[in-house]
């Protein structure tokens, strides 16, 4: 039975009493284990779509289940990563992990502590295990964030431009850093929110390119395929994939990007 699917999902809202529609007639089905990337420009519905997976929002039409179960709101069977790191800024890095253990998993204090340590060390960010929020850089925020979501253990990640705000650097070595915790223990369903094709095409078992409201296409990625940006492009199906993508984005551009 496949992970996730939506069907015929809808979504619209008010504001300044105007209705806008925001997703309209979605369907999806994403398997176990696969690692989706949804692409497009700003406000296509992107985020929406993982507001509605998250449970955050409801469908207004249709529905979104998890093995065959309808979503009824926010569950412990989906972790979140968002691009603003949404740490607890009054605690460390080590209790921001541990907070997830305790709360969500109902580990005992000292065993959520040696667990969250564990955690921290697979991201690369143990010696800053006492640091609280702002003593830490954006780069490594991000880690104790990846690392708090990994603590659930849910079997659904969901992550909205995570990486967006950090510099081209920073971003490769945590890109690096999912892929590495994918091919090893971490083998979970992923929905990645990206507007940097070069990043969906690293990361992701299919692209879902979206205009607003729907969407238009699902590419399938090789499988075989080196996930780095290095050998990347030497691969004929990727450099065609690319092209096609770009040519999306150009035909869907709103109006404004081209003043």
């Amino acid at each position: 039975m496949p992970t996730i699917e939506f069907k015929d999902v809808s979504y619209s809202y008010v504001d300044n009493d105007e209705s806008f529609l925001a997703l309209e007639d979605i369907n999806l089905t994403v398997d176990d284990g696969e690692f989706i990337c949804l692409v497009g420009h700003s406000g296509c519905g992107k985020s929406t779509m993982l507001s509605l997976l998250a449970g955050l929002t409801k469908p207004t039409e249709g529905e979104i289940c998890i093995d065959g179960k309808p979503i009824e709101g926010p569950g412990p069977d989906r972790s979140i990563v968002f691009q603003n790191y949404s740490l607890f800024p009054w605690q460390t890095a080590l209790k921001n992990v541990m907070f997830a253990l305790r709360k969500v998993k109902g580990m005992e204090k000292e065993a959520a502590r040696t667990r969250a340590l564990d955690l921290l060390e697979q991201v690369g960010v143990k010696e800053a295990a006492n640091r609280y929020p702002f003593q830490l850089s954006g780069g490594m925020r991000q880690r104790v964030a990846i690392a708090r979501a990994l603590a659930i253990d849910a079997p659904v990640m969901l992550l909205d431009e995570p990486f967006g705000a950090l510099d081209p650097m920073i971003r490769g070595k945590l890109q690096a850093l999912l892929m590495d915790l994918w091919a090893g223990s971490c083998c979970k369903t992923a929905i990645f929110v990206t507007h940097d094709i070069d990043e969906a095409l690293i990361l992701a078992d299919r692209i879902v390119f979206m205009e607003p409201r729907h969407i238009i296409k699902v590419f399938e990625l090789p499988k075989d395929r080196a996930h780095d940006m290095a050998s990347l492009y030497d691969n004929p199906e990727i450099r065609a994939i690319k092209a096609e993508v770009l040519d999306l984005f150009e035909q869907t551009a709103p109006e404004e990007d081209d003043e």
